[in-house]
């Protein structure tokens, strides 16, 4: 039991690691601004079109940077899922005949 709590924190840190690693990112109005996270949701970067920032005004840009950070976290949710389920998945293989264990 103590071996299967050290792999599963193995196994935690390990896709902590990978998701540091992935990129996603977010954009708003037409990428005007956009928005790169990492995998496990930290802010990495944002960029503004220079252009954009001379016409805009401040409440624009707020909501609009929220849009974009909103939607890099949507991505980065999404591919946390995702690993989370593929660890999941190598963990615990299909369960063996446990499948079954609450009917068809």
């Amino acid at each position: 039991m103590f071996d299967k709590l050290l792999e599963a924190q193995q196994k935690a840190g390990e896709m902590k690691q990978r998701l540091d690693g992935i990129s996603v990112s977010g954009s708003a109005e037409g990428g005007k601004i956009t928005v790169v996270a990492n995998g496990n949701k930290v802010v990495q970067s944002i960029n503004i079109d220079e252009e954009f920032l001379k016409v805009s005004d401040k409440e624009e840009l707020e909501e609009l940077l929220i849009v974009a950070i909103n939607k890099a976290m949507e991505q980065a949710d999404n591919v946390s899922q995702s690993e989370m389920a593929a660890m999941t998945q190598q963990m615990f293989g299909g369960m063996g005949g446990l499948g079954n264990l609450f009917g068809k």
